[in-house]
């Protein structure tokens, strides 16, 4: 039995103890040859969970924020064009923080729930010469998964870098970043990498590493410029000590077992498994007859689901009924429409048993809260999805 609630929201989430043993071991120095090795090991299992054998990792301490301020920092120069594919709360943050830097920021918005079409994208990218296109792959505000492989054949063909925002997604959603041409992707530890909050995560490719070698201004944010943070990175694969500043070690021999874990299950497996954890959750969504924010199937992601709250439920209600029964799940985080939709992480080392106990709880909460459904309805349909997927 479980000393605490589930934690069913898109992060964070569900850590292994594995993982927390590591967070909770006395501290080591961070010049220590064991903590040196485990720092190079982990950069190393990154370029696997990335799919970037020849990519540049970082490791720093901080959110998935600072992810996108570094690669704002580092890769744009006051006027340069920035294209922006919004489909979200985080997309809107990533151009703010665009804008900081001086980018002339062009950005691609569709009705909330959607995303633009790559017709629309292509249009956008004819329109002038285009530096980066930044792209959120899972917007966690909306659960809007786009098509990042079909969109980075697009920014390649017009001479555009492509950075994505993959908090949401790496380590769960489907993401090649070689294979795919993608130059940065970037993330954060406490969704599907599997580790408590304070690690942004980030792999730069070889041509966006020319693009910041070849800048004629210095970078503006000290504490991100990759200038200081390239020789330690890559001191520390070839285990060597060196200090710019002080790494978050629990959090690094953390990372160091969830990685290690992570590719003992597989990439494949594990994408495989994501999309069989979303198909059984949505599968009850379905048989509850509640809408979903995203607009197509299509464009749902697969490591959270994004609901409507039904006529007559109020949010804060079904939520405290969930919550009563040991599970805790995420209200709405869009500004528009923040009151009018609830949230349901399953990434990482969510379980299908974690599923169902979390759909229990949720069809108990909306019939309390008089929804009008027949009890079981959304668990028979979740195990007719499960059974289906075997």
């Amino acid at each position: 039995m479980r000393s605490h609630k589930l934690l069913m929201i898109p992060g964070p989430i569900e850590f292994d103890p594995a993982v927390l043993a590591a967070l909770g071991a006395p501290t080591t120095s961070h010049m220590d040859a064991n903590f040196i090795e485990a720092f190079g090991a982990s950069l190393e299992m990154m370029r696997e969970v990335f799919f970037a054998p020849h990519g540049q990792p970082f490791i720093l301490a901080g959110s998935g924020t600072l992810g996108m301020d570094a690669v704002a920092a580092n890769l744009v120069e006051a006027g340069d064009t920035v294209l922006l594919i919004n489909t979200g709360f985080f997309s809107e943050r990533f151009g703010e923080i665009l804008k900081r830097y001086g980018a002339d920021l062009m950005e691609l918005k569709s009705p909330i729930g959607g995303r633009p079409s790559l017709d629309e994208i292509e249009s956008a990218l004819q329109q002038r010469k285009t530096k980066l296109l930044v792209i959120t792959h899972v917007d966690t505000s909306t659960g809007v998964l786009t098509d990042v492989r079909s969109v980075a054949e697009l920014a390649h063909r017009y001479g555009a870098l492509i950075v994505v925002d993959g908090v949401c997604s790496v380590a769960a959603e489907e993401l090649r970043m070689e294979e795919w041409g993608l130059d940065v992707v970037l993330t954060a530890s406490q969704k599907a990498i599997g580790v408590p909050p304070g690690l942004a995560l980030w792999v730069v490719g070889s041509h966006a590493l020319e693009q910041f070698k070849k800048r004629k201004s210095p970078v503006l944010n000290y504490y991100s410029d990759w200038n200081n943070w390239l020789p330690v990175m890559q001191s520390h694969e070839e285990r060597k000590p060196n200090y710019f500043c002080t790494p978050a070690v629990n959090l690094v021999w953390a990372l160091h077992v969830s990685l290690k874990q992570i590719l003992a299950e597989g990439m494949e497996a594990r994408f495989q498994r994501h999309l069989a954890l979303s198909k059984t959750f949505k599968a009850a969504v379905q048989a509850w007859e509640l809408d979903q924010v995203p607009l197509k199937e299509e464009y749902a992601a697969h490591t959270l689901t994004a609901m409507r709250y039904p006529a007559g439920v109020q949010g804060g209600a079904l939520l405290s009924e969930v919550a009563k029964r040991g599970i805790v799940i995420s209200g709405g985080l869009h500004p528009e429409i923040k009151s009018e939709y609830f949230r349901v992480g399953h990434m990482g080392t969510t379980t299908i048993g974690d599923v169902m106990a979390t759909i229990s709880a949720i069809e108990q909460g909306l019939i309390q809260c008089g929804y009008p459904i027949q009890p079981g309805v959304g668990l028979a349909a979740a195990q007719a999805a499960q059974l289906s997927l075997r």
